[in-house]
């Protein structure tokens, strides 16, 4: 081997090693700001108890938090592909702290609501910056990548719940808002100053693209570029759909075991005993997180549109299921941890299908417009309370959340497959 070979040689296993140090910081990151969204639920009742606040008005909270989190994604994107992912982290890192800290000494509702702003936008940031990097620095393995990034966001927080808790109970919900959030702006913080983008050296390196129906697209469309696609819109509808489900899910599992009166049910599942709601609760966060990198992985394998349509075809039809066999605890735990498991997978194909269909540059910008999709989504979770009190009942909303899940997986094969193979 020649001496200019071996240098080629070792810049590329440098390279290589960087990107999966990269990916590992985005991991990272991102299981910082799990709690904002997934640990919310342990200090709604605390701070419902000291402050005597209405427990929905303490919600709105947690609605203003998934709405700016998700809504300005597209700004702080942008921002990541002009400057870079690193003082985007930085920055973030000082805001998902500041919020817990301003939530610590909330003494009305409204300071509350602005520690919510805050940390939507620091956990909107932290999001642009590493599922827009993880895009950027793997173009062989998207589906992968984002996968592992967003899998950082399903089940960040399952270490931290019992210390949380337990925190809650000792010390007062003030005083682990404000250290939690400390600790946690702080790791993003420092994480931050070492995140980087790809450079030159790395965009001249021959990568494999990704196994997929259709060809990867190499010219490199801008934000309004791809608004004016049709296929943008067909995924963006398609995330609205799947995305909606999942979120009912979450959001109302709790009444929706009650109404079904298995929620205090004991399950006996693999040698281990628990009431059925909250081993429910616990199957559900870590097989949401274990469906993303496998569902990103498989779609790098088999094609982004094929994968969608298994996925959304399983979580319909497990959805459909719990309709029907719910009210039987054991089943209850089973199909909710299917439906979850079929769930994850959209935080991964989502953001991996757009950066094969409009680029590397501006892929941070392009998969945060299209993660509103997710605050789109959001605001069918109230109407799912009404529905559920009504005379359609839960299987009412069960019924129309399979049914825009079968839908969605209709389109990935029919209609978007073939707008993504036009030249």
């Amino acid at each position: 081997m020649t001496e200019a070979a071996s240098i080629s040689t070792d810049k590329a296993v440098a390279i290589r090693l960087g990107r999966w140090w990269q990916l590992s910081l985005g991991v990272v990151c991102m299981s910082m700001i799990a709690n904002l969204q997934y640990g919310w639920t342990l200090f709604v009742n605390p701070i419902h108890d000291t402050r005597g606040w209405s427990l929905s008005a303490i919600q709105v909270a947690f609605t203003i938090f998934v709405l700016v989190e998700t809504w300005l994604v597209p700004i702080e994107g942008y921002l990541v592909d002009r400057i870079g992912p690193r003082f985007v982290g930085v920055a973030a890192g000082i805001l998902v702290a500041l919020s817990w800290v301003i939530n610590s000494v909330a003494g009305s509702l409204w300071v509350l609501y602005l520690g919510a702003v805050v940390g939507g936008i620091g956990a909107g940031a932290v999001y642009g910056a590493c599922v827009g990097n993880a895009l950027k620095w793997f173009p062989d393995r998207r589906g992968l990548a984002a996968g592992l990034t967003a899998m950082g966001f399903g089940a960040g927080s399952a270490l931290t719940v019992f210390p949380i808790a337990n925190m809650i109970k000792s010390q007062g919900y003030e005083a682990t808002f404000f250290k939690f959030g400390i600790a946690q702006g702080a790791v993003v913080f420092l994480v931050g100053w070492f995140l980087r983008a790809p450079d030159a050296a790395f965009a001249s390196t021959r990568f494999t693209p990704a196994k997929s129906s259709v060809a990867i697209r190499t010219r490199e469309h801008t934000p309004l570029e791809m608004l004016r696609t049709p296929a943008f819109w067909v995924m963006f509808v398609m995330f609205v759909m799947t995305a909606a489900g999942g979120l009912i899910a979450t959001a109302q599992l709790t009444p929706i075991a009650k109404d079904f009166g298995v929620a205090e049910s004991p399950v006996k599942l693999l040698g281990v005993t628990l009431l059925a709601l909250p081993f429910a609760l616990s199957m559900n966060r870590v097989l949401n997180g274990i469906s993303r990198p496998f569902f990103g992985w498989v779609s790098d394998q088999l094609g982004r549109e094929q994968t969608m349509f298994i996925a959304f075809t399983l979580e319909g039809a497990a959805i459909l299921l719990l309709s029907r066999f719910g009210a039987n605890p054991m089943w209850f735990v089973l199909l909710t941890a299917l439906v979850f498991f079929a769930y994850g997978e959209i935080y991964s194909l989502f953001p991996a299908i757009c950066g094969d269909a409009y680029g590397r540059r501006f892929a941070s910008a392009n998969a945060g417009l299209l993660y509103v999709a997710k605050g789109v989504a959001s605001l069918v979770v109230p109407l799912s309370s009404l529905i559920g009190a009504s005379a359609a009942g839960w299987r009412g909303v069960f019924v129309v959340a399979a049914i825009m899940n079968f839908v969605a997986a209709l389109l990935a094969i029919f209609v978007l497959r073939p707008l993504r193979a036009r030249p």
